[in-house]
């Protein structure tokens, strides 16, 4: 299957699962829809190694611990897909989805409190219930064979997205759109080590840390994920997430206090992380957190969280990590509350390795202009600089209110870091990208908006003399005005015609 073909399967299989939602919210459909998707995926991972285990004499495929042996989720009779599909058009399917999502969980301890139970509320019509269970059967989800499971995780990723833009503010809650997750992870390279997301959300940063791995030949048991998220629905989002793509999430964890008030890897020392935590929260707890030892750079406002999740970030940032998270761009230039003290101590001890501007309308949650900020610890070949880049006017319009990275922007951005950082092929352009070094942000009184580095772009000289093009302009001025003269007597005859004088 081509991309082409790929994205629109994935875009006819929602549109078709869009069309049974009827009078359901979105953000309550996306969990019905998604975990109908997950039973399926692990019903069919299942089935394919039942099937190896049937044909060997000496194995059983009703004993679970074959499937524990292969890092296989066992699915009891009653949860298979089969069984469902096979009930699908009784009045009772929405009790037996439930049954069976209640079975999974009993047998793989890792799932425990994260499937939906929620087929069997009496506003999910059971017919259109039925036809979406069709619908997933009936879909090319097992064509791929061996690949099926990247097939479900784009499934399950797409469906994210869609149900995120449906969703809109609420929709970023869960979801970072996915052309800012490559870039970030394009440029971090997490190859092996530690990768932390405190602002985990459904794991988009995980999920693309594993692509990345896998499509450089790596292992993807080389990186062990760590996260976090308060909102319990969101998190249960991210397990599954997760589970398609095989990532072990026994480090992802959920509680309601949130990374600030109750840090759920305390000890941790990340070699990458990637995150994009809520831009400008407020009362986040620093009142109580006065002496918290992640403050070894000053304390963060209180009325402002983002230096917040930056200080508690770098604190478990590992000696030789690196760490991109995305925020406000006031960020970049705010002095309320001791945020221009706390910007200038991170350039002082040379901790800002790299700024990119983003352009607007990239999120579903909001249209604050963004950035993403690129720390590290030890910068090597660049110490004493920091590169900026104003990617602000790249991407294109996917729809009329949402923009979007295309990979060739991606490619560029992260090219134009990878080089500096290696000090090979890499050059300032005007408008574009600039090395400063911390002499020159001193200047700016420590102002980090890419745009005061790299100034504007030069027009093109299209080699035309100014007199030729003046001339030429007042020609076509002058037809143009000959032009009007005309339409506007048409008009007063058109409008003589039926009585009306001007």
């Amino acid at each position: 299957m081509s991309e082409t073909k790929k994205s629109t399967f994935e875009q006819q299989l929602f549109k078709a699962a869009d069309k049974l939602r009827k009078n359901i919210d979105a953000a309550e459909y996306k969990y019905v829809v998604l975990g109908l998707v997950f039973i399926k995926y692990i019903s069919e991972t299942f089935n394919e190694l039942y099937e190896k285990l049937e044909a060997d004499e000496y194995s059983d495929p009703e004993e679970r611990d074959e499937y524990l042996a292969e890092n296989v989720f066992y699915v009891p009779e009653i949860a298979r897909w089969s069984h469902i599909h096979n009930n699908a058009k009784l009045p009772s399917i929405g009790e037996t989805i439930d049954e069976a999502m209640e079975a999974i969980e009993k047998e793989n301890k890792e799932l425990k409190n994260v499937l939906p139970k929620v087929y069997g509320k009496a506003n999910l019509d059971k017919a259109s219930l039925g036809q979406l269970i069709d619908l997933i059967s009936n879909t090319e989800l097992q064509a791929e064979n061996e690949k099926s499971k990247d097939l479900f995780g784009r499934v399950y990723e797409y469906f994210l997205g869609e149900f995120a833009n449906a969703e809109g503010k609420k929709g970023g809650q869960f979801y970072t759109p996915k052309a800012i997750v490559k870039l970030m992870v394009e440029m971090i390279e997490p190859y092996k080590g530690r990768v932390y997301d405190p602002a985990c959300g459904s794991g988009g940063m995980f999920v693309m840390s594993e692509k990345f791995v896998t499509e450089h030949q790596g292992n993807i048991s080389d990186i062990t994920v760590y996260g976090q998220e308060s909102n319990q629905t969101t998190w249960k989002l991210s397990k599954m997430n997760l589970a398609i793509r095989n990532i072990n999430s026994q480090f992802v964890s959920w509680n309601t206090e949130g990374s600030f008030l109750k840090d759920a890897h305390p000890d941790l020392k990340a070699d990458f992380i990637l995150a994009n935590p809520p831009f400008n929260q407020k009362d986040w707890g620093i009142d109580i957190l006065q002496d918290d030892a992640r403050w070894k750079l000053g304390v963060p406002p209180n009325g402002n969280a983002n230096y917040g999740w930056m200080m508690h970030m770098l604190y478990h940032l590992a000696p030789k990590g690196v760490m991109s998270t995305v925020l406000a761009n006031g960020s970049l230039s705010s002095n309320t509350s001791g945020e221009g003290d706390l910007r200038k101590r991170l350039v002082e001890e040379d901790l800002v390795e790299c700024i990119v501007a983003l352009p607007k309308q990239l999120f579903y949650n909001t249209g604050i202009p963004a950035c993403i900020w690129y720390l590290r610890r030890e910068k090597a070949n660049q110490s004493k600089e920091v590169l900026f880049i104003d990617a602000s006017e790249m991407g294109y319009m996917k729809d009329r209110v949402h923009r979007d990275l295309a990979d060739e922007d991606i490619d560029t951005i992260t090219q134009t870091y990878h080089n500096w950082r290696k000090g090979v092929d890499y050059e300032d352009i005007k408008g574009y990208c600039k090395s400063a070094t911390i002499e020159e942000i001193q200047k700016h009184k420590h102002v980090l908006t890419p745009g005061r580095y790299v100034g504007i772009p030069d027009e093109e000289d299209d080699g035309i003399p100014f007199e030729e093009k003046m001339a030429d302009l007042s020609v076509t001025l002058k037809e143009q005005m000959e032009k009007e003269a005309e339409l506007n007597q048409e008009i007063k005859e058109q409008l003589s015609n039926i009585g009306v004088n001007l």
